[in-house]
């Protein structure tokens, strides 16, 4: 059994400002970019989740980031309700 070190705010953060300059295709992407803002769409959403999915080995819906546009917003939620110990 593998175990994980609980990944903080600001690492989550890191991970999904990396997601979105990947997936929206925005270098200039940072912690307060707003999804909607930056020409964001469903197939987009899809690929920012898998993303962290994939970083953090856990299942985060994708309804969270239209509910929480911005990687801060998001880091916040996910950090609190899908890593805890």
């Amino acid at each position: 059994m593998t175990t994980h070190a609980r990944p903080t705010v600001a690492t989550v953060t890191e991970l999904l400002v990396t997601a979105f300059r990947e997936a929206l295709d925005l270098p200039e992407c940072d912690e307060h970019s707003d999804f909607y803002e930056s020409g964001g769409d469903s197939l987009t959403a899809f690929r920012i989740t898998a993303h962290l999915q994939e970083a953090l080995d856990i299942e985060v819906p994708v309804a969270l980031l239209f509910a929480y546009p911005t990687p801060a917003e998001l880091a916040a939620v996910v950090e609190a309700d899908f890593t805890g110990a």
